[in-house]
């Protein structure tokens, strides 16, 4: 099973920039396919986006598409989302995810996660 530290997190206003980093350990980084999902307080965990092990395909949510980025570097073994125009809405505890199967966007099908990284969206 594949270990997952997300780090990147932090206080930015409105409009601003941050890059989310997920470093794994345990098996080659390389078969996995990656998710990031989020969720903010009083509400249910959410994808935001997620990439196939060789970072040929990206699938976004609606609400971040254009505005974040999702990319991998297995060389060293991170997976990374950049995330730009945040809104007070992006505001969560953002955890990245690994399945060893096919892209997916359901939180149900990944089976490793990270302890999550707090993004807060000043208004």
């Amino acid at each position: 099973q594949v270990q997952l530290v997300e780090s990147g997190g932090g206080l930015v206003q409105a409009g601003g920039s941050l890059r989310l980093s997920c470093a794994a350990s345990g098996r080659t980084f390389s078969s996995y396919t990656m998710g990031w999902f989020r969720q903010a307080p009083g509400k249910e965990r959410e994808f935001v986006a997620a990439i196939s092990w060789g970072g040929g395909y990206q699938y976004y949510a609606d609400s971040v598409k254009g505005r974040f980025t999702i990319s991998r570097d297995n060389a060293k073994n991170t997976v990374y989302l950049q995330m730009s125009s945040l809104k007070a809405e992006d505001t969560a505890v953002y955890y990245c995810a690994a399945r060893t199967e096919y892209i997916s966007t359901n939180s149900a099908d990944f089976g490793s996660w990270g302890q999550g990284t707090q993004v807060t969206v000043s208004s």
